[in-house]
């Protein structure tokens, strides 16, 4: 299939557009300036005949009234004839028109009035030829102005375009939106807002490829230098076990980030889920009723508050589901126990903010948390597990945060905030 150039597209339905409707113009104006010009001379005839009719009513005459240069007047019998009747002919390159008006209506004789209208012909060839030769400069200045309006027209989009195709993963430059047209901020605003998430994407991808290889190696290389020493000379049973014991411990740690590596693929295709009609209050006291099992098992108190008791929008719940639980589950794993996690659901005009609160050991500002395999405290983890958050809340269009509370208590607050339009909000 071949590809077509906007710019020649619009170029082209420019010029057709603007010529056909000089063209039409054009011709309007020629139509009812010739109508005007035959009217008038219709007018004239008809003013002359009533004017002989009357003469000759008085004067009882019979025969040729009156010669000129111009119009010819004649009594003629017209058997077939009842009424009034013009006529437009030529005769030897001569153009003539000509008037039949009653003058005796029961023996069918009529005056017949004829004009020479070479004048007026000449006239309209003239205005023909003339408006012929403005069409045709007309047509000139309408391609020229065509291909300039459309170059200027297009210059914002061929920016946008060489902006595009210059950008590569080691230069995502962002386009400046100031010096573009109104009509195209939105789109220079959402490849602004997508190069960003590309950025951010190709660089945890590589500080993932990095750590995962780093993660993998360590426990590896404990194994095999554990293994290598036992085998160096006969040992008693207790040591061999020992070894056992920590290759196991080692194939643990490694599985668990096999596992939150396989999280990371299973998220990338919850991407494409299809988004469905949900109520998130409704989905937040649900999940919320299932996380107070497991902060049952530390002797946490957890607990659901909202402002809000209906707020339906379509979205993807898998991914929602992986930002709420990993919010959660790190709010259990750093709380000790008999203390609270607080979760609240908080609706706005056009936005719904969820927040957990925790009161654990809360956050360092100096880190940033969502890269993966970053680890805060003594707790076991790949450190996957806020970036595969981060990952999930880009692609609902989200933002989330994690932050030391305010309200005088240690711990943390993580916080997302999904823009939507709800449905139906109460």
């Amino acid at each position: 299939m071949n590809s077509k150039s906007i710019y020649k597209q619009f170029y082209q339905k420019l010029i057709f557009a603007t010529s056909a409707f000089i063209i039409v113009l054009s011709f309007i104006f020629y139509g009812f300036t010739k109508a005007t010009i035959y009217e008038d001379i219709s007018n004239e005839l008809l003013q002359d005949a009533q004017l002989v009719y009357k003469l000759a009513q008085n004067q009882d005459t019979t025969y040729k009234v009156l010669t000129n240069s111009n119009t010819v007047i004649d009594l003629v019998t017209i058997s077939n004839l009842n009424i009034m009747q013009y006529r437009k002919y030529s005769l030897n390159k001569d153009h003539y028109m000509e008037l039949l008006y009653p003058f005796n209506s029961q023996q069918h004789i009529f005056i017949k009035l004829t004009k020479n209208i070479n004048s007026s012909h000449k006239l309209l060839n003239r205005i023909f030829s003339n408006m012929f030769l403005l069409g045709i400069g007309g047509l000139i200045m309408v391609v020229l102005y065509a291909f300039t309006v459309s170059k200027t027209l297009l210059i914002p989009i061929i920016n946008i375009t060489n902006k595009l195709s210059n950008m590569d993963e080691n230069s995502l430059a962002k386009i400046d939106t100031t010096k573009l047209p109104v009509e195209f901020a939105p789109l220079a605003t959402s490849i602004n807002i997508l190069t960003k998430r590309i950025e951010s994407y190709l660089k945890y991808q590589k500080e993932l490829f990095i750590g995962t290889a780093h993660e993998l190696k360590t426990p590896l290389a404990v194994m095999k230098l554990k293994s290598e020493i036992t085998l160096r000379k006969k040992r008693e049973p207790e040591k061999y076990e020992e070894s056992l014991r920590i290759t196991i411990n080692e194939v643990d740690k490694m599985n668990k980030m096999v596992g939150s590596i396989l999280d990371m693929g299973r998220q990338e295709s919850a991407q494409f889920e299809k988004p469905i009609f949900i109520d998130i209050i409704k989905f937040l006291k649900m999940k919320a009723d299932d996380y107070k099992l497991l902060a049952t098992k530390k002797h946490i108190n957890l607990n659901f508050t909202t402002n809000i008791e209906i707020f339906n929008t379509f979205i993807q719940p898998t991914l929602l589901t992986q930002i709420i639980q990993n919010f959660v589950q790190n709010a259990i794993k750093f709380t000790p126990e008999n203390n609270n996690i607080q979760i609240n659901a908080i609706s706005t005009s056009n936005s719904i903010k969820i927040e957990v609160l925790d009161e654990g050991i809360g956050c360092d500002d100096n880190i940033d948390l969502f890269a993966p395999f970053q680890r805060k405290g003594k707790e076991s983890g790949a450190g996957l597990g806020l970036f595969l958050a981060k990952s999930a809340a880009d692609t609902l269009g989200a933002t989330i945060s994690l932050n030391n509370r305010q309200d005088g208590i240690k711990g943390t607050i993580a916080t997302l905030n999904l823009d939507t339009h709800p449905t139906c909000k109460i």
